[in-house]
This record gives structure tokens, sequence and C-alpha cells, in this order.
């Protein structure tokens, strides 16, 4: 079996090697005769292995046939389970869009509220700031006053003073002045100078009597003066007090406004929850705005025909309110209650649906707008605001009109038209009556200014006069010095003539009289000084 050529292998290998059975040879390698029976057995064996194995494979197939099928239900179930979650996500997520479309609605109106407050609180702000300011203002009149008080009674105790001193000084030089006239008529004008002593005497009695008469005048003078002075000065204390008292109550009553504004609201909101049956009938609309717009004005505290009128006709137009403001200006307010199918999208479940019915509610609004735009009101009023304000009676109408087109308070305004609910009218009412107030109060003000002015004016005539006084009191001092000189240059030597020659009484002379130096002097006031 060696010699076969059939069971031969070729090497490269030249040298001939032998291993367990095996020849390798140059030619290639050739079987031992003994090693061929291992191969066939060898042979056998992997066949029955291979054998069995496909036999068992059979029947471990066999067995796992219900295992598949139970795996395969399982599944199944498993698919359908699968496909329930999915539609019970898919209806999470419709009612999740539903909730976020309320919240958006939500978030909308909470933003709106913020605005109001917002704009409230700048109100209250700024009328804080006018008050702490008009109490600055007062504070200052107050310390002027009290200024010109004190400079009053100061000029009142140095004018008493003066006058004391001018009585005393003018009682004791006619004293002095009729001594020395009596002692010269006594011992030395009896015999030389009787003409002369006749002159004095006349001199003498018309100027005690022009001093008298000059005296008399300038108190009655000075007490006029004084009267209107403290007159005025009364006045202005009252006004003054006023404008205080004024000030007080005006804040008072504005914080008690911003505290009861949000409970109006409150309760306003809540009553227009009523609007869905009386949206039915046109009737009931208007007879419900209007009663509404009456109530809001009420609430505001804006009196009929006061300072604002209601059914006013013009040229055919009819607007259902004026708010009248200071220095002639006007605001206009129609009170429009649409023709609304308002109800139904409060009751719609369906998102879609609802959206509709309340882009409907915002057109109908728009329709309203455009009507009230085309009957120009500014142009029909002298002296009105370039806007319309839009009353509707309800909240929720304004809200859902903003839900239904987030651009309409935009467009409207485009329009000239301003819309309003009941809180942000009461709101716009009330800032119309602190105006008035405050105007009122910048009249009265002005009132003062021209008292004080006035008092200021009369404060320097008075002054005026006090230097007239002062210049009367130079001219009594110089008729004085005049007198003195004429008795010196002219008397005197004639009675110290007579004392030599002996005629006089032994032991008595003539008295010197001095020359007044200085006038009493008083200060002058500058004329364009109040004192």
């Amino acid at each position: 079996m060696s010699n076969r050529p059939g069971r031969e292998r070729m090497f490269f290998s030249d040298v001939p090697r032998r291993h367990s059975g095996l020849c390798v040879t140059k030619q290639g390698i050739s079987l031992q005769p003994n090693m061929e029976p291992l191969i066939y057995l060898f042979i056998g064996a992997a066949a029955g292995l291979v054998a069995g194995w496909w036999l068992g494979s059979r029947r471990a197939a066999g067995s796992l046939e219900p295992l598949l099928n139970e795996l395969r239900a399982q599944l199944t179930q498993r698919d359908a389970e699968l496909n329930n979650l999915r539609a019970q996500i898919n209806g999470a997520l419709q009612k999740q869009a539903a909730a976020e479309a309320q919240v958006t609605a939500l978030e909308s109106a909470l933003q709106d509220e913020k605005q109001q407050r917002e704009q409230l609180r700048a109100e209250a702000e700024r009328l804080r700031d006018a008050y702490e300011k008009t109490a600055r203002d007062i504070s200052t009149a107050q310390a002027e006053l009290k200024a010109a008080r004190e400079l009053a009674a100061t000029k009142e105790a140095a004018h008493q003073q003066a006058m004391e001193e001018l009585r005393m000084a003018h009682a004791k030089a006619l004293q002095d002045l009729s001594d020395k006239f009596k002692a010269l008529s006594l011992e030395a004008l009896k015999a030389t100078q009787p003409e002369f002593l006749r002159l004095a005497k006349e001199t003498l009695a018309a100027f005690q009597e022009s001093a008298k008469g000059d005296l008399a005048q300038r108190q009655e003078a000075i007490a006029g003066l004084l009267k209107p002075l403290q007159e005025s000065l009364q006045q202005y204390q009252q006004r003054l007090q006023q404008t205080e008292n004024l000030q007080s109550k005006v804040l008072g009553e504005v914080k008690a406004q911003v505290e009861a504004l949000s409970q109006q609201s409150a309760v306003l909101a809540q009553e227009t929850q009523q609007f869905r049956m009386v949206l039915k009938s046109s009737q009931a609309r208007g007879s419900w705005g209007e009663a509404t717009l009456r109530r809001v004005v009420e609430v505001a505290g804006m009196s009929t025909h006061c300072d604002f009128k209601i059914q006013v006709g013009v040229e055919g137009q009819r607007p259902d309110m004026i708010v009248r403001l200071p220095e002639g200006r006007v605001i206009i307010v129609d009170a429009k209650v649409p023709d609304l199918d308002f109800g139904k999208a409060l009751d719609e479940a369906d998102p879609e649906r609802r959206g509709k019915l309340l882009e409907a509610h915002a057109d109908n609004l728009k329709k309203t707008i455009r009507d009230l735009a085309k009957r120009n009101y500014p142009g029909l009023f002298k002296n009105s605001l370039d806007y319309v304000v839009l009353f509707l009676p309800a909240e929720s109408l304004f809200s859902a009109a903003l839900e239904g087109d987030p651009d309409l308070l935009v467009w409207a305004a485009e329009q000239k038209i301003l819309l309003a609910t009941p809180a942000s009218l009461i709101a716009l009412l009330r800032s119309v009556n602190v105006s008035w107030q405050y105007y009122q109060q910048s009249q009265n003000t002005q009132q003062i200014a021209e008292v004080a002015k006035e008092l200021f004016k009369r404060v320097e005539t008075f002054v005026e006069y006090f230097q007239d006084m002062g210049k009367g009191l130079d001219k009594a001092a110089e008729a004085y010095n005049k007198a003195v000189r004429s008795y010196t240059t002219r008397l005197l030597p004639q009675g110290q003539r007579l004392q030599e020659l002996g005629g006089a009484p032994s032991g008595s002379s003539l008295p010197e009289c001095r020359l007044v130096e200085n006038a009493l002097e008083i200060p002058e006031g500058n004329s364009n000084s109040p004192i």
C-alpha cells in the first residue's frame, strides 16, 4: 500500500523523516501500513458523533416549540399594551396642550393685572412726591411768614419806642422853651421887647399847634397802615392753614381710593359674571352699559354734570359721557356692549372651537371700534383729547377679546380708541378728580401769592410814611434850632445887657439854650425791599 501513487504528498525537503508511522521524503508524505486502521476508526467515530448531534438537535427542536409559542403570545400582549400606552400618552399630550393654553391665558391676565398695579403704584408715587413738595412749600411759606411776623413785631416795637422818645423829647423841648419864654417875658421883655414877645408867643403857639396836628396825623396814618398789615397777615395765615388742611385731606382721599380700588375691582369682577344673561337683549345690553358707567362714575367720586356731562349732543352725535378736565380740556367716553355670542365661548370645551368663538368675539369688537372711530368725536368737541375712550362694562369682555386677538389694544390705539374696563376707568376718573383738586389748590396758591404781594406793597408804603415822619422830625428840630439861635443872638444879649444895667432881679439870670446837634435818626428802608 505504500507504493500507491495516490497516497503520497510532495514536500520541498529532500531529507527523509519518520515519525509515528509517517514517512516524509522529498517526494512527499507516505502513510505507514500500521496507521490505516486507526484512521478509518477515527473517521467512523467522527461520523457517529455527527449523526448523534444531528439526532439530538432534532429532539431539542421539538421541545422548544411550545416555549416559542408562549413567547410569541407574550410579545403580542406586550404590543397591545404598548398601543394602549401610546393612546394614553396622546390623550395626556392633548390635555397638556389645553392646560398650556389656559396657563398662557392666565399669564396674559396676570401680566395685565401687574401692569395696572404698576400704573397705580406709579400714580401713588407721583401723588406722594407732589404732597411732599407741597409740604415743603408750606414749610417754607410758614418760615417766611414767621420771619415776616418777627420783623413786623420788631419794626412795631421800634416804632413805638421812637414815638415814645419823640413824645418825651417834644414835651421836654416845649417845656424848656415855654420856661425860657416865661422867664424872658417876666424879666426882660416887659420893658424892652414887647413886640418881639408877642411875635415869639405867636410863633410858639403856631409851632405847638402844628406839632400836635402833625403828631396826631402821623399816629393815625401809622395806625391805618398797621391795621391792614395785621389783617393781611391773618388772612395769609388762614389761607396757609386751609392749604395745609386741603393737602392732608387730598392725601388721605388718595390713599383711601387706592386701598378701595382693589376691593371695588373684585366686586365689579364678580358682578360682571351676570352679563351672560344681559347679552341676550340689545336693549338690556345698552341699559346695563349705561348703568355700569354711572356706577363707575359714582364710585370714582365724580358727581353728575359737575366735572363731566352725560348725553351731550353735538350735530346729531351723542357720546355717553364727557369728562371735564382743568383748563377746558375734555375726555369723551362711549359705553358699548357688542352683539356677541360670548357665552358659548365660555362653555366650549373644545380648544379649537373655543378659539374660533373668541376670534369672532374680537372681530365683533373691532367692528364696534370702527363704527366709533367713524363718528370723529374729537373733531366735534373743542379742546377734546385725540383719543376716545370705549368703555366695556365687564372685565371678561376685554380679556376674552385680547385672547381672541392679542394685538387688539395696539390696533385700537391706531384707530384713536382707548379700551377701558370698570377698573381702569375708575382709575382714570379718580386721576381726573385729583387733578381738579390740585388745580383748585394751585388757584389758592396764586391767590396767596397775590395777597403776599399786596402785603409787601403796603409795608413799602408804611416805610415811606415812616420816612416822611422822620423828615418831619428833622423839620421840627430845624425850627427849634432857629428859635434857639434867635433867642441866643437877639434875646439873650438884651437880657444880659439889662442885668448889667441892674434892671434884672437880683440873683437871676437868663439860661442858655443848646442847639440840637443831630435830629432823631430813623433807619431808612430800601424801597425795593418788602420792609
